[in-house]
């Protein structure tokens, strides 16, 4: 190398001309660009020598003018057909002569840049570069076709958000169908706003949000999807993390159309007790749709009174291991949620056949039973059975009978004094009634309704027949061995009488004895139930909607059958672990899902005062407790800067609410300035 000298270095990776100044130390170089500027060069950092000819720094413009012309990429291909047979390798000096008929330095030195840019037709092979063989040159232009149509579909994908993102008050439903054949690219979106740093593929979530210039955080997706329309601003994200199916797979669909439309056959069908001429009234919140239990009264020519409790017997329209059966033991249990239900079966079958409705011949498991005049069972039997509800009933058309003492329906009343005996006779027994105020939420339309669930006579009613129901088929079961999910619970240590005394009567008192219960847990094998007062218990009135009381109705109906039970002792064992979890995972969403619509509700009416009754203290020392919004039914935590005890009554105001943080700031009431409390 001399001075004058051209050569090609590279600076952060782009190709730069320059022209040799003077050596620098032993071995570099200083090199002078186009512009002016100096760089310090090792021999190992020129690409390339251009020889035979000095320049000066500012002959660089005019060198690249002579190149530009040869530039063409696509003579590269030429050279690779007349050199690929016999494998020739080549090198720029070659490849100018045989594409331009030309050995200059422009030619020669754009020869070695078509060359060192190819990636299709030419491999560097030492000092000079083979042709790739036509296989091989074949499979990298598919992977260069593939690659620029997905460049193409991802500016075609980033152009179409940029638009919707533009378009104010766009339908959701014409956003999910603009963007249909993205979802892929949208779901990484949602893992990402959904689970945050532990989603998994978040690399096209964080792409996206890179290149419409937002934060790449959880919190930008979430929002980039809202402001898309695909998601709304109250997205059940809790839901989303947990691992309940909302969409029945199409093959579960296709079993419900073809049980709609050829009735399996009836295994029980013989064996089905009538009794059709029973009256049986079914008894729900108005908006229920899964009627899964009804109620008769039978008078005896002995003088005394037969209860039935019929129960819904969804087992008619499917077996143990089929589709039906697998997917409900998926989902494990209807979910529900102020925004509507996730249900365990197809709506379909769930609200047409499987349930009891009013004036339709129905398939039904019934269970017959005669109670001493304490309470106690004295007689039962349980039969599958066809019923005809005649009536269906809310909890407050069955008050409205009770108290106006309607003479046509003694049955309702009969059934009401019987349930009362049965509560004595439990309470007798050791149970534990806690009565804390609970709450129906309901968001339609973006309106949130909160209603108080009354303690009223109808819903003792239901609760002590569907207690008994419980009660017999569980001790049905341990009488024949059978494995069923036998719900049990441990005696609790509760507060002396003394301390429970001590305390306000009412939901104070119920908090104190409630935060001593231990959970109810699930084995093959029987034991007490401790705050039921009940020696054994199984859970059996919900099978439509609980997957636990389904599998009670399968066991139970093969062996009144004479068949072998479908589930062994051994796959019961195993098989109850796993439906456990699912169960508590719906109800921690069913919970997550209504406080955070609570905090909401909440949040939309920050100039309400609300009455609040301190429950008890979460942190005393932090004077943090729980209080129960009398009005609302709900239970939060609020922060006191003054002395307060379980028991007090307080007025408070909502100063700052967020849901989606699971954060709220109450301020209380008082003659003096109040300073907000903070959750």
């Amino acid at each position: 190398m001399e001075k004058g000298t051209l050569v090609e270095f590279r600076l952060h990776g782009d190709r730069r001309l320059g022209v040799l100044d003077r050596p620098e130390g032993k071995k570099h170089w200083i090199a002078i660009d186009e512009r002016g500027q100096s760089h310090i060069l090792h021999p190992r950092q020129l690409d390339y020598t251009i020889t035979g000819q000095t320049y000066k720094p500012s002959e660089i413009p005019e060198f690249l003018r002579m190149v530009q012309p040869y530039l063409d990429p696509s003579s590269l291909e030429v050279a690779w057909e007349l050199l690929v047979e016999e494998g020739e390798v080549t090198n720029p000096a070659l490849l100018a002569q045989l594409l331009f008929s030309d050995q200059s330095q422009p030619s020669c030195y754009a020869a070695y840049v078509l060359l060192s840019d190819d990636k299709l037709y030419f491999k560097q092979k030492g000092e000079g570069y083979e042709p790739r063989p036509a296989s091989q040159v074949a499979e990298l232009k598919h992977q260069l076709t593939v690659a620029i149509q997905k460049q193409r579909e991802q500016q075609d994908f980033m152009d179409r958000l940029e638009r919707l993102l533009d378009t104010p008050a766009i339908d959701q439903a014409e956003v999910h169908q603009s963007l249909a054949d993205y979802r892929p690219r949208l779901e990484a979106v949602e893992r990402f706003a959904t689970f945050g740093e532990e989603a998994t593929h978040k690399t096209p979530a964080l792409e996206i949000l890179g290149s419409l210039g937002k934060p790449e955080t959880p919190q930008a997706a979430f929002d980039l999807l809202v402001n898309l329309g695909w998601w709304g601003s109250h997205e059940n994200l809790f839901l989303r993390r947990s691992q309940i199916p909302t969409q029945f797979p199409q093959k579960v669909l296709d079993v419900v159309q073809r049980c709609l439309d050829f009735p399996p056959p009836d295994r029980d069908l013989d064996d089905r007790l009538d009794l059709t001429h029973l009256k049986v009234c079914t008894v729900d919140d108005e908006s229920t749709r899964e009627i899964d239990d009804g109620l008769s009264l039978e008078y005896l020519t002995d003088g005394r009174q037969r209860l039935w409790i019929h129960i819904a017997d969804p087992t008619r329209w499917l077996s143990p291991g089929d589709e039906l059966d697998l997917e409900a033991r998926r989902r494990t249990t209807t979910v529900y949620l102020p925004t509507g239900a996730v249900s365990m079966f197809p709506t379909d079958l769930a609200t047409g056949p499987m349930s009891l409705i009013q004036g339709q011949v129905c398939c039904a498991l019934s269970f017959g039973v005669i109670l001493d005049t304490t309470g106690a069972v004295l007689d039962y039997s349980i039969h599958t059975s066809l019923i005809k509800p005649t009536y269906r009933l809310t909890y407050e058309d069955v008050d409205e009978i009770l108290s106006l003492g309607v003479e046509a329906e003694p049955e309702i009343a009969a059934i009401a004094v019987w349930s009362k005996r049965r509560q004595s006779w439990r309470q007798s027994q050791g149970a534990i009634s806690i009565h804390m105020p609970e709450s129906s939420i309901k968001v339609k339309d973006d309106e949130i309704t909160i209603n108080l669930l009354e303690d009223s006579i109808s819903r003792q009613i239901v609760a002590e027949m569907m207690i008994l129901a419980g009660e017999v088929a569980a001790r049905y079961g341990q009488t024949h061995n059978l494995a069923i999910p036998f719900r049990h619970q441990p005696q609790p240590e509760l507060p002396s009488h003394e301390e429970l005394l001590q305390l306000p009567a009412g939901p104070v008192r119920f908090c104190a004895i409630r935060r001593c219960m231990p959970r109810s847990e699930v084995s093959v094998m029987p034991a007490r139930h401790s705050s039921l007062g009940l020696d054994t218990y199984t859970q059996v009135t919900s099978p439509i909607r609980r997957y636990s009381d389904l599998l009670t109705h399968f066991q139970l109906k093969a062996h009144l059958r004479g068949d072998a039970l479908p589930f062994s002792v051994e796959e019961m064992k195993e098989l109850l672990p796993s439906v456990s979890a699912t169960a508590y995972e719906a109800v921690t969403v069913e919970r997550q899902t209504n406080r955070y619509w609570g905090l909401e509700y909440l949040r939309r009416n920050p100039d309400e005062v609300w009455q609040a009754l301190v429950l008890r203290w979460l942190r005393e020392h932090e004077n943090l407790a729980l209080i129960l919004l009398e009005d609302l039914g709900l239970e939060l935590p609020m922060r006191f800067n003054r002395d307060i005890d379980p028991g007090d009554r307080i007025g408070i105001k909502v100063v700052y609410a967020d849901p989606r943080l699971d954060t709220i700031q109450f301020q209380e009431m008082t003659n003096s300035t109040a300073q907000p409390a903070l959750t």
